[in-house]
């Protein structure tokens, strides 16, 4: 499963792959639960919850304890303590190589197989409406608590990833994905909020950990655009995943499948975990230092240790990084545009069809407004990856934001005159949402100090859904209110966040992260 290097000085090989059986194996428990309905295109509402799927339950969650036990580090704080005088240098300059290539082919899969997750509740809806009979707004708690779900992983995976090393938290969150696959046998309409709630903290946990990981690996000339264009295809990759499972596998097994799949893809997730590395200051500062070679080598970066006058500078700029207003105002403004994509995305584009059928267009050209966004928005990520490397990565997303409001002031002219087309403005909302996701997550994971660069994303990645938590909060209570009051009330924060950016935001295209980190200096080598 996982090669025993990877997971040494950890509390065990053992540990991890015991946490792994029983996860699966509880998933396994609720198999005859699904076989039940094999007879009735697999609807099981009302059916009684056995043993069998109690025990499952339990084996879940005491399998991802004993795998979370299996994957952090012993002796935390003595550790992190011994760590702060070792520095790795980042790749800056090295041309890209084999092992760059195969990391970026490896987080490109990671995350179609993470943003799947989410994505397939679009899908899965209208058949839980169906199964357990109930109203639009009550089956607006699913896409809810999984929102809810992505805000949580999004800050404590960020977190876990700063004090863990990143493949750790990876692997982990990879573990519970497994263990939500269960949401497909249970027949309970409260479980399966639950489930999404899980489903939704692994996968919010997932997206700044892998963009953390890849600004610490890659060369400074080539991050800007391979950060932009593996999570551009990632979500395009994740949305027509979730699409094409559907259309293949829900007219035979239901919409219960769809969370089936979170088994096979989940463990498929574990086993990629041996092609992602590990944090090489991680493997230092445990003695490793063979491994930490190995890392360096194939990435091309070197160690080095702290002098003690550096050290002390290093504590000084530590304090400095965490404080005033180019911080916090950095951080506001790239929260602040998260949010308003939040909004945009899992609000506005949501309730636009309705509200375009209801002035007259045809269920068709509303239909065919959301199938076209996904063919938008492939073309979209390289030109995005393009202008982000080559051009800069400030004014890309001080000028995706322009897109944005270009496109929500579209939408309020639609709103006042019926007789408009909406093809330009729903089109001018999606290449400046699409070109804004694309470029918010790995803009931040450059723009901050490296001990916190995974928390700050982390944040950053929260707020791209605390958006959507808000709207489908509106929707579940029925107080949608008209959109042209939609569209104003996000333009005036997207206002807001694009001046923010224009004003605090840093250049970062090209440049060695260590002149943009605190933390970064020009240390003595000391043979590492």
């Amino acid at each position: 499963m996982i090669s025993t290097s990877t997971l040494s000085d950890r509390r065990g090989v053992w540990a991890f792959a015991l946490g792994v059986i029983a996860v699966t194996g509880g998933v396994l428990m609720h198999a005859p639960m699904f076989l039940m309905g094999r007879h009735n295109h697999f609807v099981l509402a009302g059916m009684p919850i056995g043993w069998d799927m109690i025990l499952g339950m339990i084996a879940i969650v005491g399998g991802i304890g004993i795998a979370a036990y299996g994957l952090l580090p012993r002796d935390i704080a003595s550790q992190l303590a011994a760590s702060q005088d070792i520095v790795v240098t980042p790749p800056e300059d090295a041309p890209l190589g084999r092992a760059h290539w195969m990391l970026m082919a490896v987080l490109v899969i990671a995350l179609i197989i993470d943003i799947m997750k989410p994505a397939t509740l679009g899908f899965t809806l209208p058949g839980m409406m169906s199964e357990y009979r109930v109203t639009k707004s009550t089956v607006s708690l699913f896409p809810f608590s999984a929102l809810v779900g992505t805000v949580v992983g999004s800050i404590v995976w960020g977190i876990l990833a700063d004090i863990y090393g990143r493949k750790a938290s990876i692997l982990l969150s990879a573990v519970m994905f497994v263990g939500t696959s269960i949401c497909g046998a249970m027949p309970s309409l409260a479980w399966n909020v639950g489930m999404c709630f899980m489903m939704g903290a692994a996968a919010g946990g997932m997206l700044p950990v892998t963009y953390a990981l890849l600004a610490e690996m890659m060369p400074s000339k080539h991050r800007g655009w391979s950060l932009v264009l593996v999570g551009g295809l990632g979500a395009v990759g994740g949305y027509f995943a979730a699409s094409g499972f559907s259309a293949l596998l829900q007219p035979f097994f239901g919409w219960r499948i769809l969370w089936i799949l979170n088994l096979p893809t989940g463990l498929s997730l574990v086993l990629l975990g041996a092609f992602i590395p590990e944090s090489a200051k991680f493997l230092l500062a445990r003695g490793r230092r063979q491994e930490a070679r190995q890392v360096m080598e194939r990435f091309g970066s070197n160690a080095r240790h702290v002098r003690v006058a550096e050290q002390i500078a290093l504590q000084r700029g530590q304090s400095v990084a965490l404080t005033g207003p180019a911080f916090f105002g950095k951080l506001f403004a790239l929260s602040l545009a998260a949010a308003c994509f939040g909004l945009i995305n899992f609000g506005l584009l949501l309730w636009l069809p309705a509200d375009l059928v209801a002035k007259g267009h045809s269920v068709s050209v509303s239909s065919k407004l959301l199938a076209e966004s996904a063919l938008i928005a492939f073309p979209t990520v390289f030109v995005v990856a393009y202008l982000y490397s080559a051009w800069s990565t400030k004014w890309s997303v001080v000028t995706s934001l322009g897109l944005t409001l270009a496109g929500l002031a579209g939408v309020l002219w639609l709103e006042s005159s019926s007789e408009s087309s909406p093809v330009l403005p729903v089109a001018l909302l999606i290449v400046g949402t699409n070109a804004l996701i694309a470029m918010i997550l790995p803009y931040a994971a450059e723009s901050f100090p490296l001990r916190i660069r995974g928390r700050t994303t982390g944040t950053v990645a929260a707020c791209t859904k605390a958006g959507g938590v808000f709207a489908q909060f509106l929707a579940i209570l029925a107080l949608v209110p008209p959109l042209a009051v939609v569209a104003v009330a996000v333009i005036v924060p997207t206002f807001v966040a694009m001046v923010l950016v224009a004003i605090y935001g840093k250049e970062t295209r090209g440049r060695d992260l260590r002149d943009l980190d605190p933390d970064g200096h020009t240390f003595a080598a000391t043979g590492i």
